[in-house]
């Protein structure tokens, strides 16, 4: 088979590419990047093109002949910018749709994710089935959930097109703590105060129950089914439900009871400070999306996680402590300048 990744230098990107790589029945990956990694795997080619320019024959050069497209890119900063993130995720991916339909490539192979979820319980687990309408205050959540009707439409036009929509919970791994720090925690976290027993407490806040899962067990999922014939939406989780009592356990510091506003209040202050990346109304939706049940992709994939969550978290806490990446763009440990070179980029008004 024939494989164009787009994403495919960033944290999913990089472990999808891995898992094709070694199948010997993956002949080609076509990896599409904004910037060209100093990384590379067997039967890799890289591409660089930017998905929200305005160019589609130089998507068509690329995707034509292809036996299956994953989609995977997706632009994160600045999210005090959201025009530019849409003109990227949203635009970007409706071109990528087009593109495969105009070459009549068989597969598509989406990243959706738990974002895309309309507000759910956190005390049972909902299946692919929930409302996908997403949080209305976070330019992720609505991006991810606008896609989904994208895709709605877009396979009601092409039925011949296998489409599959993976929505999986947050991933991690160790090379991608650096760009998630950057990402979401900002310049001015330091990596060491992460360590168990420096954090004294953490806290309890109503909603702050999340699924979380290793980016090479996502992987391993795109790989199942962009070589299989699954379609439709797939829920990827690890166990266990990630909580403020596995977060203490995992930062050796204590539990500790509150109201969400005085937490908020203080990301609305890092926010408008420019001290922190991360938009409150992500900080919201997370408080609000549901559990998710991964029995479908269990039961049609033969799907099973390899690790379980606290030792996912424990992976990227110890990565995120030194400072971990790989030699690409989106991951490199340190960008130009350190961190002063991201407090010039405006903490999130800048990709």
């Amino acid at each position: 088979m024939k494989i164009v990744v787009t994403g495919a230098s960033g944290n999913v990107g990089t472990a999808v590419v891995r898992a094709l790589s070694a199948d010997e029945r993956v002949e080609t990956i076509t990896g599409i990047a904004r910037r060209a990694p100093e990384w590379d795997v067997p039967k890799l080619r890289w591409v660089t093109t930017d998905l929200g320019a305005d160019d589609p024959d130089a998507l068509d050069g690329v995707i034509s002949g292809a036996d299956a497209v994953i989609h995977l890119a997706w632009l994160f900063q600045p999210a005090r910018d959201p025009l530019v993130t849409w003109r990227t995720n949203v635009l970007g991916s409706l071109r990528v749709f087009e593109s495969v339909a105009r070459n009549a490539v068989p597969a598509l192979v989406h990243a959706s994710s738990v974002g895309a979820y309309s507000p759910g319980p956190k005390d049972r687990r909902v299946d692919e089935s929930w409302p996908a309408h997403g949080w209305p205050d976070a330019a992720y959540t609505r991006e991810k959930a606008y896609l989904e009707r994208a895709l709605d439409a877009f396979e009601a036009r092409h039925p011949q097109v296998r489409v599959v929509r993976m929505r999986p919970a947050f991933l991690f791994q160790r090379a991608s703590a650096s760009q998630q720090r950057r990402l979401f925690a900002g310049p001015l976290l330091p990596n060491k105060l992460v360590r168990p027993g420096l954090i004294p407490v953490v806290p309890d806040l109503p909603g702050l129950r999340m699924q979380a899962l290793h980016t090479d067990d996502a992987a391993e999922a795109y790989r199942l089914a962009v070589l299989g014939d699954a379609r439709g939406a797939f829920n990827l989780a690890a166990d266990p439900v990630v909580d403020a009592g596995l977060l203490a356990e995992l930062l050796g510091a204590r539990v500790v009871r509150l109201p969400t506003w005085p937490v908020r209040a203080a990301v609305v202050a890092a926010w408008r400070l420019h001290l922190s990346p991360a938009a409150p109304g992500l900080f919201d939706a997370v408080l609000h999306m549901p559990l998710m049940d991964s029995t479908r992709a269990h039961s049609e994939l033969g799907w099973t996680p390899r690790h379980d969550a606290a030792d996912v978290l424990a992976e990227f806490l110890a990565g995120l402590r030194d400072g971990a990446g790989l030699p690409t763009p989106p991951l490199a440990p340190e960008i130009p300048g350190g961190r002063v070179g991201e407090l010039r980029t405006g903490v999130g008004s800048r990709p």
